[in-house]
């Protein structure tokens, strides 16, 4: 079985929800990050956390919280994979997920295995691409970090410069991000 460790990208500057941190907005009571740990954590030996504020407040979840790298921050969600890549052994593989994201399917990280493997790279496809809803392998680092040094920043860009996979789901909800503030009360 492969290695897999878990990032939770949650390092954004929460512009559709007026500049609040998104990750730390309650839905049903608790943060939108925690949703995504609680499907996330079963699929993977580690959940890590990529943010760029109130990291305190992201480390009493429980994981380790990565900022984004050094002259990076605030780039994307490339600069949180990035630092992910960079947190993990160099056989093992990044399941990636956004913070706004709270209802990802129990099998997200087997089927984007399936995907990957010949690959090195996957991301999930519903009725649309989800490229954020990802898995890389770290052998990727070097090739998004050139990426990001060149002024790269579109995720779905990047991952389709390079050989990848999709992994197909039938439900689009699964993947439905909560941007406003109206998706967290109603």
């Amino acid at each position: 079985m492969a290695e897999l460790h878990a990032l939770v990208l949650a390092g954004g500057r929460g512009s559709r929800m007026g500049g609040v941190d998104k990750g730390l907005q309650a839905l049903d009571g608790r943060p939108l990050a925690l949703h995504v740990i609680e499907r996330l954590a079963p699929q993977a030996a580690q959940v890590l956390i990529s943010a760029n504020r109130n990291l305190d407040v992201y480390a009493a979840l429980g994981h380790t919280v990565l900022p984004d790298p050094p002259g990076l921050e605030f780039a994307g969600p490339l600069a949180g994979m990035l630092a992910g890549l960079q947190a993990i052994p160099d056989d093992a593989w990044l399941l990636t997920a956004p913070c706004d994201s709270p209802h990802l399917p129990p099998d997200l990280a087997r089927r984007l295995l399936a995907a990957a493997q010949p690959h090195g790279l996957a991301f999930a496809r519903a009725t649309r691409e989800h490229p954020t809803h990802a898995l890389l392998h770290a052998r990727l680092r070097g090739t998004l970090a050139a990426h990001l040094e060149s002024g790269g920043r579109a995720v779905l860009r990047w991952m389709t410069s390079l050989p990848h996979g999709i992994a197909r789901f039938d439900d689009e909800a699964a993947f439905a991000n909560l941007n406003h503030p109206a998706d967290l009360h109603g």
